[in-house]
Parts: structure tokens; sequence; C-alpha cells
């Protein structure tokens, strides 16, 4: 008898590790194309509906990721304020394993206050000098500043560490990659280690060809299928993929079942205004879903796809997990793990993926436009929300092209 409840404890527990992961990275704008520095982070979640919120509560204005089923958004999962900072958290599951505190998940706590008062990455350094311990926490922070600043901070219930991207010695291409292991934590009990390699292999080859920006991060390392591990990258044999059904396990992918959403936030560089800091954000199963911009100068009115409706949930995120659906349909026992990937790309060019891909594009090219026109006069909340009225119909336009059975509902 307590063989079978310790095993099933023990399922439980990997079950909460496998579903709470995330792959993340930080780049410092000495290395990027454009001068500016990046954050990424893929979201595995077991709340796989999430939404954009606007808050006003703290020293900064800020947005945030947060679950939808946090309501007054007390907990915040990536995001960035008026003044240019921006934080993210990956996981730690090697630390804070002989501590006895009951004290624990806090860090999406955290994260709001950092963005509630924090200015640049110093700040955030007192904060957490300052902050009563234990911390209750146990993750890397990513986070980025107007200033030029970007580090990662892996914190546990009473001490953090500091990883400089600025600094050669610790980055040498400029990159630092985390997922859910730490680099002082016990050996071997962390998770991410294979999705590590598959990004890694992806931010070394960007960096060799002078290729790495917030394009390149969002369509190919977002919604990679390479297999760091068994070096394959499944999306070069898309011309295999010649009939309705063909599984892979996809569980060590950067993209899984529990990928729930993503958000890269495009710094500016150091004397440029923060009101540029660029926050694209990807809601729901980042196969099925495009990635859309937002900024804090824009005010409370976002882009209504990616805020909360009267069922207090985001319509696009909605509309990528009933397409979702296309890609994982075996529900039963390890069934999770078996991505249909001729749902997602397939040799006739009709998988999910390969339809929203070329609505991406086009919002990549049109916010390009509009930030360069900014840049050039002054951004303004009227221009932004004029965007956010195009960037709302426009992609209700092209999904109901793409998937005629899909329909996205706006709450007026």
């Amino acid at each position: 008898m307590k063989k079978s409840i310790c095993l099933s404890l023990l399922i439980i527990m990997f079950s909460y590790y496998n579903i709470q992961a995330c792959t993340t990275a930080i780049v410092s704008g000495k290395y990027t194309k454009d001068g500016r520095p990046i954050l990424w982070k893929h979201r595995d979640s077991d709340f796989i509906h999430n939404k954009l919120m606007y808050f006003t509560d703290g020293k900064y204005e800020y947005i945030g990721l947060v679950n939808s089923s946090d309501l007054e958004g007390k907990e915040v999962w990536t995001g960035t304020n008026a003044n240019g900072f921006s934080i993210m958290n990956a996981a730690l599951y090697d630390v804070n394993l002989h501590d006895t505190t009951d004290y624990k998940d806090k860090e999406g706590f955290l994260m709001k206050m950092a963005l509630q008062q924090c200015a640049t990455i110093d700040d955030f350094e007192k904060l957490l000098n300052t902050l009563p311990k234990p911390l209750g926490i146990a993750a890397s922070f990513g986070v980025i500043d107007a200033q030029g600043g970007a580090a990662y901070y892996e914190t546990d219930n009473s001490s953090f560490i500091k990883y400089d991207a600025n600094d050669s010695r610790i980055a040498p291409n400029g990159y630092i990659i985390r997922t859910n292991y730490s680099y002082r934590g016990e050996k071997d009990k962390g998770f991410g280690y294979i999705r590590y390699e598959n990004a890694h292999d992806h931010f070394n080859l960007a960096f060799a060809s002078n290729t790495l920006d917030y394009k390149v991060i969002l369509q190919d390392f977002d919604r990679s299928f390479y297999h760091s591990l068994l070096k394959i990258d499944y999306r070069e044999n898309d011309k295999d993929y010649n009939q309705k059904v063909k599984f892979i396990n996809a569980e060590d992918l950067i993209v899984r079942n529990s990928s729930v959403a993503s958000v890269l936030i495009h710094g500016v560089k150091k004397g440029e205004s923060p009101d540029y800091t660029t926050m694209w954000t990807i809601l729901g199963f980042q196969y099925t879903s495009v990635a859309i911009p937002a900024w804090v100068k824009g005010g409370s009115a976002l882009p209504k796809i990616l805020t909360s409706d009267k069922t207090n949930n985001a319509p696009l995120c909605e509309a990528s997990l009933e397409l979702k659906k296309k890609c994982y349909p075996i529900e039963r026992g390890s069934g999770y793990k078996y991505l249909n990937i001729c749902a997602v790309i397939n040799s006739d060019k009709t998988g999910i993926l390969q339809k929203i891909e070329p609505i991406e594009k086009s919002i990549f090219v049109e916010t390009d436009k509009k930030v360069s026109t900014w840049q050039k006069q002054q951004i303004n909340n009227e221009e932004i929300q004029k965007f956010y009225t195009w960037i709302d119909n426009y992609i209700i336009q092209e999904y109901k092209k793409a998937f005629p059975d899909l329909e996205i509902k706006i709450s007026e």
C-alpha cells in the first residue's frame, strides 16, 4: 500500500515538473542585428488559458502575461513596464531541495512587484537583497532594461547569483539560455537538458551567421522541430508528410503539449525612449497561434484578441487551443506526448503552421513600418490604438480564410 502511494506521488511530481517547464533566453544588444536586447520565454504550464493585462497599480505602468483564471492579475509571468524594465522566469527544480519551509511558489508575485517598482536590473537586484527571507522562490529570472542591462538572476529561497549577458566571460556570444536546472543546484536533479541543447544549437548557428533577431527567435526557435539528441529536424522532412496522420514524440522539443504561450520582449538601445520597447506575445499553442505586438505606451486598450472577454479568456488563445486539438488528437494514456505533425506541416503546405506563418510575417512587416515611423516622429497612444484595431481585424479576417470552421469572437 505504501509503495503504491509513493509511486502515485512520484508520478504526480514528475507530471507537475513536466508541465511547469520553460525554455528561455536573454540576448545582449551588443550581439543582436539591430543593437537592441531581447528577452524570450517559451512558457510551459498547466494553465493553458493565458491573456495580457495592463496595470497602473505601481510606480510604473506595465503589461503582463497572466493566467486567465487570475481575474485581478495578482501574478505576472512575463512583462515589461513604462521604464523599459522587463522580466520573466524559468522554474528551477534542483534548488531548495532540503529546505523545509512551506513558503513557496512566489515567482509570479515577485515579478509583478518588480514590474511595479523597478526601472533597471540594478533595482531588481536591490529588491532581491532587501526582501525578507525565505523568498519562496526557485527560479532563474531573466531581466533586461533600457540602459543596456541584460542578466539572469538564479534565485532560491535565501540567495541569488547574477549571470550578466554583457560579460564576455559568462556569455562569449552575448546570449544566455536557461531551462529548468541551475548552475549551482544538485547535479542531475533539474529538467530541460535536451531543450537547452535544442535552443543552444539554434542560437549558436544564428550568432555565427549574424541572423540573430526577434523574428528568427519567434518564427524558428520558438516553433522549433529540432531534437538535439536525435540530431533530427522534423521540419526538414515535411515533403515526407503526405498522409493525414503521422505521429512523432514531441516531448523533448521546445514546443510540446504543455506549451501554452510565448513572449519576446524587444528592448531599446541605451538612449532610446523606453516607449519603443515591444512585447510580442503568442497566446495559446505556438504551432497554432501568431505573435502580436503591444506597447505600454498604448495604455489599457490592448489588442482585444489578447485580452479577456466575457468568458475571462482571450479570443486568440481560445482559437489556438481549438486548433491544437488537431495536433494532439489522442487524449488517453500517453497520447499527450505524440504530435500529429501532418496537422502542423505537410507536403501539401496545408498544415496549420504553414497557413498562419504568412499572417504573422505580414504583422512583422507592418509593425516594423509603424515603429520606424514612430521613431522618426513620436509614438502616441492614438496611433497605437489604430494599429491594434488593424491587428484585431486582420487576425479575424485571415484566420477565417485559413480555417473557415473556426470562429474568433471579440466582445465589444
